[in-house]
């Protein structure tokens, strides 16, 4: 057997993200991002952005853009003031919350599987991908609807959140950048791909609410007592009260093309 050529990638998908949703049944993504809306939007207005930096060259004052699982904007709002129009796709209402209203910007309270956007030039997916079940018609999807280029991003490097350290070591990891590109491949597609590193940090307001987001993410692997002993030696007090949590340097990958091509 080829360990390349011979691997079905979607199924291998498949069953990386049922392996990780057997041990954490959420009712869907928009209720599980509800409650870490406004943490995340606190980790990422302190720190920098390298894909919002390698996107800039494409963003022209005629163009418009559909952003995959938008979160709380923080692409969809910058992107707005560079094109002619943004459509941001966002399944979960904490997060579509903190969308500030733009006048070039329309907001779909969807799934991308459910969304009926109109085509854009432009379209980005920034670690989305993860807890999508089947990624071939996600994908074919984004194909359809860009008219220009689609563009995916993932991380490729190893543990990023704390309920990595506290879960089990065997525990089943979600897909990642060198996946998706083997899935890509097989689908047929070529795509260019640039990675890069940079330094990552989460906030949070307070022990509990930390705790809180590692047992939604851990789901049965989550044990209180040593997961909160974990936290404590592991987050650090901030002068304005909250506690920081240093994840290091993250190694991330965009992949993009043009579809069709």
């Amino acid at each position: 057997m080829d360990p390349v050529l011979d691997v079905d990638w979607a199924a291998h998908w498949t069953g990386l993200v049922e392996a990780q949703a057997a041990r954490r049944p959420e009712p869907d993504q928009g209720t599980f991002w509800d409650r870490p809306a406004r943490r995340f939007q606190r980790s990422i207005e302190r720190q920098a952005d390298p894909f919002w930096q390698f996107l800039e060259p494409w963003l022209l004052p005629t163009r418009t853009v559909i952003d995959v699982g938008a979160g709380v904007g923080r692409h969809s709002v910058p992107i707005a003031s560079r094109v002619d129009w943004v459509t941001a796709v966002e399944p979960s209402q904490g997060m579509r919350e903190l969308i500030p209203a733009l006048e070039n910007l329309t907001v779909i309270a969807s799934s991308w599987e459910d969304a009926e956007p109109a085509p854009a030039d432009l379209i980005i997916c920034v670690h989305v991908l993860y807890d999508v079940a089947y990624p071939v018609p996600f994908v074919e999807k984004l194909q359809r609807c860009a008219r220009e280029r689609v563009f995916i991003l993932l991380r490729d490097s190893g543990r990023f959140h704390p309920a990595d350290w506290i879960g089990p070591a065997d525990r089943p990891r979600a897909p990642s950048f060198r996946d998706c590109f083997m899935l890509l491949r097989q689908m047929g597609v070529a795509p260019d791909a640039a990675m890069f590193e940079h330094q990552a940090s989460l906030w949070y307001e307070s022990l509990d609410e930390a705790a809180a987001e590692c047992r939604a993410v851990l789901g049965q692997d989550w044990e209180d007592a040593p997961g909160r002993a974990w936290l404590e030696a592991h987050l650090r007090p901030q002068e304005d009260g909250t506690l920081l949590y240093e994840v290091g340097v993250v190694t991330a990958g965009v992949l993009h093309w043009k579809p069709g091509s």
